[in-house]
């Protein structure tokens, strides 16, 4: 089994279906104590399917109970929960299995080794772990948990029920709102990329004095680095989740519920609206802007602004239906070649 411990509560399939508000098919005494993916899922695990893709793991799976939505045609033999949708309904069932497992640090409260400056503020509830550094008139409000290894520089405002995971780092200034995670070693309002070539001084460094804000309910992937604006703020909006290994530039604005995927890389001051995705190592070009409800595929490479809804791919990208059929077209490039030579040749 993929997930199972000890602390794994058993559930009947009736259970389950009272639980999700789900349909149930088959037997309602089918139990299931552990979840599994469905290639290798025993009869005592649960999983899901919500990709044509897998269609044949599906249909072979031994999965006790698996977890699909309304159109999913059924094989006979299996017990069955249906669900609009079947992969969030998952995730709720896991949490159903797990919720006696603690895995919560040892460290309660704030530890010894914590160096907090005096004129901090640390709410009602804050945990602070081992060798955490927080620095001048930094304000942490009520519950939220900072993690080993953390470093808070002057003057930051951090909100309610925040996590900071180990080795994160924040810089002077920077406003987080509430409810946001920072996974393990993110940097928060480092410098921007900044240059000037001067005839008397070579390259000149241009310091950036504005500021980070991030928004309710966002969440930074580990690696991942957010700079500082140059004079004003770099903004991510509420609910916009971010994954590993991104950069975003100095004085880029994101709207909110975007989902921004790994490696991508986001050049200073372009600005991007709401409910954007964008796939993995795509590339923005600096002071551009997105449109809202935009998707960019992995490794797009965006060079000037898109304004309409819709899927965008390729490099320079451009609209998915046209990079197709000009992919098409490229793919024939060479049969199109040998015919115009064998036309000449029949001429000479």
């Amino acid at each position: 089994m993929l997930l199972k411990s000890s602390s794994c509560k058993t559930f009947t399939l009736q259970q389950l279906a009272s639980l999700l508000d789900a349909e149930a098919v088959g037997s309602l005494e089918t139990e299931i104590n552990g979840a599994d993916d469905l290639l290798t899922a025993t009869q005592e695990d649960i999983s899901f399917y919500s990709n044509e893709k897998y269609y044949s793991q599906f249909a072979s799976s031994k999965a006790g109970i698996i977890l699909v939505g309304p159109d999913v045609e059924l094989v006979e033999g299996k017990a069955y929960l249906i669900h609009p949708k079947p992969s969030l309904a998952f995730q709720t069932v896991l949490q159903f299995l797990f919720e006696h497992r603690d895995i919560r640090s040892g460290f309660k409260d704030i530890h010894p080794t914590a160096v907090i400056h005096p004129t901090a503020k640390i709410g009602e509830g804050v945990r602070i772990g081992p060798n955490v550094v927080i620095d001048r008139e930094v304000e942490v409000s009520d519950f939220t948990q900072i993690d080993a290894g953390c470093v808070i520089y002057p003057l930051v405002q951090i909100g309610k029920y925040c996590h900071f995971y180990a080795n994160v780092t924040v810089r002077e200034e920077v406003i987080i709102k509430n409810r946001v995670i920072l996974q393990p070693n993110c940097v928060i309002g480092g410098c921007g990329f900044g240059y000037e070539s001067d005839v008397h001084r070579g390259v000149v460094k241009l310091e950036h004095y504005g500021k980070v804000i991030l928004e309710d309910d966002v969440e930074i992937g580990s690696g991942t680095t957010i700079d500082r604006a140059r004079f004003k703020s770099t903004r991510i909006g509420r609910m916009t989740k971010i994954d590993n290994l991104v950069q975003i530039g100095h004085n880029v604005d994101i709207g909110m519920a975007n989902f921004i995927v790994a490696q991508v890389g986001i050049a200073g001051s372009t600005k991007v609206g709401d409910r954007v995705q964008i796939g993995g190592q795509a590339g923005l070009n600096g002071h551009i802007k997105i449109g809202s409800d935009v998707q960019i595929g992995a490794k797009s490479g965006v060079m000037a602004s898109i304004l309409e809804p819709g899927m965008y791919v390729g490099l320079p990208a451009g609209p998915a239906m046209d990079q197709g059929r000009l992919h098409t077209r490229l793919k024939k490039l060479d049969q199109l070649f040998k015919r115009v030579d064998a036309l000449e040749n029949s001429k000479g």
